[in-house]
C-alpha cells in the first residue's frame, strides 16, 4: 500500500510498516499545504493512506467519493508509546479502504 505521513506522524513508524511503501509530506514538498490541499496532492499521487495526527481532519474534510483513506493517530505522540501500538496502527491502514476514517488512540501513561 501507498502511505503518505503527515508532519507530525512519527517517521519510526516507516520501518514497522514493511510490505508498504511510505513517504512523508516534509519529503514530497507538501509539509505546508493545508489538510484538504494535501489529500488532493496526495490522490493524485496515487496515496492510499494518508496517516496523521491531526484529529481535526475529520470535521474539516468530506472524505465521501475519495480514494485516500484516513488514519488517524490520536493521544500521544511519543515514539515509546507510538511503537507500542504498531500492531493495531498496521492493522487499521490494512483494514483502510477508500474514502474511510480510522483513529488508532495511542493511551498517555
Amino acid at each position: 500500500m501507498l502511505i503518505l505521513f503527515d508532519h507530525g506522524t512519527p517517521k519510526g513508524l516507516i520501518r514497522l510498516l514493511p510490505g508498504h511503501t511510505v513517504h512523508t509530506a516534509q519529503a514530497k514538498g507538501w509539509e505546508t499545504l493545508s489538510n484538504g490541499a494535501l489529500l488532493n496532492a496526495a490522490e493524485e499521487a496515487g496515496y492510499e493512506v494518508l496517516l496523521t495526527t491531526d484529529r481535526r481532519i475529520r470535521y474539516q474534510q468530506n472524505l465521501r467519493g475519495r480514494h485516500i483513506a484516513l488514519v488517524v493517530l490520536t493521544g500521544s505522540t511519543k515514539w515509546s508509546r507510538v511503537r507500542v501500538h504498531s500492531a493495531r496502527i498496521a492493522s487499521a491502514i490494512a483494514a483502510a479502504m477508500p474514502g474511510s476514517y480510522a483513529e488508532v488512540d495511542i493511551a498517555f501513561e
